[in-house]
């Protein structure tokens, strides 16, 4: 797949062809966990590395590595892994380049599962997370030290609609000498990560990528950007000889995709966490026309965050479109396609003037997701964030009133008039 291709052609056209058996031009579900060597000897190469093939569905699989080469495309990688869920993709990525007495430097302002499972699933087994405000790429740099391993920012927050400062983040990791890990779940197609200083992307596929809210995946992408053989003693997993894995070194045995080939053959082999043929199928086919789509949410989104502003019964609005944002310089240079579907508001009269809102919903969904294609509400301090306590959630920004908002792709009139009567209900 060459480069230079655009992102249509890409999700179009990347990672299948046709069925070599059989000359079906749609990718097949491979719905099988094992398959058939040719003789002992094939066998034996297949698991020493020394050729390319399938062994057993929960480390390749022919449906889930056409879908992991269109992701790979799209983002601009060397590889890509998809996983079972955002939440196992984090989980694998975080085990295979972090050992006991390290730790991550993370802004203070992403999702509430990723917090939880750094704070107090890693911190468990002796892996520290030191948060920070991601608004201010200095701080990042202040608590890192010569056993950080990673920094984590999301392109666009959850649930402030922040945006990150990539390139600063980016220049102050290589300074550190750790990868730069972004997740773009906001804003796929949107946004390219890798092209502003990440060197790993990150995402829920359950969510703009799937875009139906029928599967729940996640995928990490190898910016195969980051020099893992300088750094033998930090990340010795990668750059020195593996014994669980016939003293190979990823690092220069599949460079640049050292990463992708570790995840791949050692990492998913032990924690297990791998997508089921069905789902990378279904996503495969989904993300075939998610540029369409990302335009689609993103259009709406502008035009219902204007409306919004202007509404006497909404206090505020965070939507990086908007001009009236913080960060909507930054928007413009990482987002140049679009701002995504997401926004925050917070409606006049507090908490009880916003359940009025979610409890009155009919054509939008109250429900704990996003990026579907129908739109959705939330609200993170009794859902997604409940989980973390109330003064570190308020001063992170997250406000007990606050409204997450996903718009759809429905004809932004309706989404209009349903807006205008549940807030005509909640200003009474």
């Amino acid at each position: 797949m060459k480069k230079n291709y655009g992102d249509m052609t890409k999700v179009l056209h990347a990672g299948w062809k046709s069925d070599s058996a059989t000359g079906a031009s749609s990718l097949p579900i491979y719905l099988t966990s094992a398959y058939q060597f040719k003789d002992s000897e094939h066998a034996a190469r297949l698991f020493a590395l020394e050729e390319d093939g399938h062994i057993y569905s929960r480390l390749t699989n022919p449906t889930v590595t056409a879908y992991e080469a269109q992701l790979s495309a799209l983002e601009g990688g060397v590889g890509a892994v998809a996983f079972s869920s955002g939440q196992a993709a984090f989980t694998h990525l975080i085990t295979c380049l972090c050992s006991q007495g390290d730790n991550v430097v993370s802004s203070n302002k992403v999702y509430g599962g990723t917090v939880t499972l750094l704070k107090n699933i890693f911190s468990r087994f002796g892996i520290e997370t030191r948060f920070v405000d991601g608004d201010h790429p200095c701080k990042f740099e202040e608590a890192a030290d010569e056993r950080t391993k990673l920094f984590i920012t999301e392109t666009i927050g959850n649930p402030l609609m922040n945006v990150a400062p990539l390139d600063t983040l980016g220049n102050i990791a290589r300074r550190v000498g750790c990868p730069l890990v972004v997740d773009n779940t906001f804003a796929p197609y949107l946004a390219k990560p890798l092209e502003h200083g990440a060197n790993i992307v990150v995402y829920s596929a359950t969510k703009y990528i799937s875009g139906q809210g029928t599967v729940v995946s996640g995928a990490v992408i190898d910016g195969g950007n980051f020099p893992w053989e300088d750094y033998p003693e930090k990340f010795p997993t990668l750059a020195v000889p593996d014994p669980s894995y016939h003293d190979i070194n990823f690092a220069k045995q599949y460079h640049p995709a050292g990463l992708t080939a570790k995840l791949k053959a050692s990492i998913i082999r032990d924690l297990g966490g791998c997508p089921s043929p069905f789902d990378a199928w279904f996503l495969h086919t989904t993300i075939s026309n998610l540029p369409l789509r990302m335009e689609r949410h993103s259009q709406n989104a502008l035009e219902i965050a204007k409306f919004l502003e202007n509404h006497p019964a909404v206090e505020w609005v965070l939507y990086p479109g908007l001009e009236s944002h913080p960060h909507h310089d930054l928007a413009k240079v990482y987002l140049p396609k679009g701002a995504s579907g997401m926004m925050a508001f917070s409606v006049k009269g507090g908490v009880e003037a916003g359940k009025k809102v979610l409890d009155n919903l009919e054509l939008i969904g109250h429900m704990a997701n996003l990026g579907d294609s129908h739109s959705i509400m939330t609200h993170p301090a009794s859902t997604t964030h409940a989980q973390i306590p109330p003064a570190e959630r308020a001063k992170a920004g997250i406000t007990d009133g606050l409204i997450r908002f996903s718009v759809g792709i429905e004809d932004v009139a309706d989404l209009k008039e349903e807006l205008s009567r549940v807030l005509e209900i909640a200003s009474k």
